[in-house]
């Protein structure tokens, strides 16, 4: 089994949910709330930021509810979202099958509403996004990327925390062993609080101002860079350093302590999504300017513009460079807004609806380029990262294969298995050589590195249900389904593991266990037919299994 990343898989489980994720004494405190101690000393910041994007990131469902209509045809399946006793709620139904249909109370909406907004909602523990999202162009509904071509109903789509640390704050980490479950709230704070960026503010406020604060523009390059790094560069291929997880990063450290960024060997960069600092790396302004030069110079994080004034802002910003004599009088005086040439907006293929400036700041205007590369073009380059490992190359190469490109298996086969005696404490390293080994046959390589995982981490997801797979793929039922079971006890809603288990329970002759797997499972993906189609079989179950 493969566990995608945030927004790069093209399903998503779509769950009847009437209940509310939280209760009101624990919803997360808005941005203008968790930074209302700053206002005492830092009045005007704190007014113009609360317009920002950044602080209006991400909140309460009904703090930013887009009611809206939509029909996706190509499943005849209608969406409407609207405000209903009080609170937000999606509702579906398949226009094509009678009795599907259901809905949800919306929890959080993710994304400013500056280029569009999402939504997400509670089910028990489970934390989920919904299937739709509203795009600022349009203004209008349509599907998730990934998910328009599909001609069913999507399946439901889990948050991992990792998706949530760049819109929210205090992100907390899912339960071990889990995707999407969330033993209290997923995060304490909407929006990106002034912490986010200027760090840990106790002190600071203790002696009244005294204590310094981190300031980032006061940092060496690496480490103010990293600030905007952390939430501003994708890449084509990201991942955790051996043994860091992301959410740990705080402003002050270099964020390649935590994560690494590879890029594909002649990508096109306005391609992709979140590449503006890889873009503005390429720009003549950033190589002229060296370490000088970051994303503040342009950009004030404490203030954003609004339409009448951004052409001015901007120009300001390019003239305090170019302030050559006559040269703002004499440079395109009938067009003052200096980015519609030198940084047009262009297509993100990953994301529809949306258009990204381009921060390489091209001297000479030019026409929008040619068709976006295949995904599976060009080797991977670590970028904004040093000390770069082996283990590094080879994790990239297999989170490329695990988002669908084929040819990085031989690449991340031969990587990892030539680092094999190695791997010793690297639990995700160890899952992927365990995932590659079972993919080629190599049964015992991959339940030796699966037995290690358990070893340092008994609750690991993966290394739980595949190993569970493989024992009972050898005839042993009862230590398979024991595996199964313990993943499947914290991950009701993953309807793969669920049908793997059930399948094994069957085999072993206990219809009835396999029964209650699958109920238990389709209550959180009630739309999966694959499921309820099992389902259906698993009355007469027996020792030789059904099929």
């Amino acid at each position: 089994m493969r566990i995608n990343p945030c927004f790069r898989a093209p399903a998503f489980v779509m769950a009847i949910s009437l209940m509310v994720l939280q209760s009101a004494a624990l919803q997360p405190a808005p941005v203008r709330d968790a930074d209302a101690k700053c206002v005492s000393c830092h009045a005007k910041i704190y007014r113009s930021y609360l317009e920002t994007p950044m602080a209006n990131a991400s909140g309460l469902a009904m703090e930013k509810l887009r009611p809206g209509t939509y029909m996706h045809s190509r499943s005849n399946t209608e969406y409407n979202i609207t405000a209903r006793d009080g609170g937000a709620e999606l509702a579906y139904r398949s226009l094509s099958e009678p009795g599907v249909a259901g809905q949800m109370h919306l929890d959080y909406f993710l994304g400013s509403g500056h280029l569009g907004t999402t939504y997400l909602y509670g089910f028990g523990d489970y934390l989920f996004e919904s299937p739709v999202a509203w795009y600022a162009t349009s203004a209008s509904y349509d599907m998730k990327p990934g998910l328009g071509e599909l001609d069913h109903m999507p399946p439901p789509l889990p948050i991992q925390s990792a998706c949530l640390r760049c819109h929210m704050s205090s992100v907390q980490s899912s339960e071990p062993g889990t995707m999407n479950r969330y033993q209290g709230l997923p995060f304490l704070h909407g929006g990106i609080t002034c912490e986010s960026c200027h760090g840990e503010s106790n002190q600071h406020l203790a002696t009244q101002g005294k204590a310094k604060i981190l300031n980032p523009a006061s940092l060496n390059a690496d480490l103010r860079d990293s600030i905007c790094i952390s939430c501003h560069l994708e890449g084509d291929v990201s991942i955790e350093r051996a043994g860091q997880s992301a959410l740990n990063y705080r402003p002050g450290e270099p964020i390649s302590r935590y994560l690494a960024y590879y890029v594909r060997t002649g990508a096109n960069l306005t391609d992709r999504a979140v590449s503006e600092v890889e873009q503005l790396s390429q720009s003549t302004c950033k190589r002229m300017s060296g370490d000088r030069m970051s994303c503040m110079n342009c950009h004030d994080p404490h203030y954003t513009p609004d339409a009448s004034q951004r052409v001015a802002f901007y120009r300001a910003k390019c003239l305090a460079c170019h302030n050559q004599p006559q040269f703002a009088k004499t440079h395109h005086p009938d067009n003052n807004d200096c980015t519609s040439c030198h940084m047009p907006r262009t297509g993100a293929r990953n994301v529809l609806h949306v258009a990204w400036t381009d921060h390489r700041i091209r001297k000479l205007p030019e026409a929008t380029v040619s068709a976006a590369q295949s995904a599976d073009q060009g080797e991977l380059t670590a970028i904004f990262s040093p000390g770069t490992t082996q283990r590094d190359d080879a994790m990239a190469n297999y989170q490329a294969l695990l988002e669908g490109d084929r040819s990085r298996e031989p690449v991340a086969w031969d990587q990892l298995n030539a680092q094999r005696s190695g791997l010793t404490n690297d639990v995700a390293a160890l899952d992927a050589l365990g995932n590659l080994s079972a993919e080629r046959g190599e049964q015992d390589q991959a339940e030796k590195a699966f037995r290690k995982v358990l070893e340092l981490a008994p609750s690991d997801l993966t290394a739980l249900s595949n190993l569970g797979t493989l024992l009972a793929k050898e005839g042993k039922l009862k230590e398979g389904a024991a595996l199964l079971n313990k993943a499947f006890d914290r991950n009701q809603d993953i309807p793969g593991l669920a049908m793997n288990l059930a399948r094994v329970q069957c085999m072993a002759g206990d219809g009835q266990a396999a029964r209650t797997t699958l109920t238990t499972a389709l209550v959180y993906c009630p739309n999966v037919e694959d499921m309820r189609r099992l389902l259906t079989q698993m009355g007469n179950c027996s020792a030789t299994g059904a099929k």
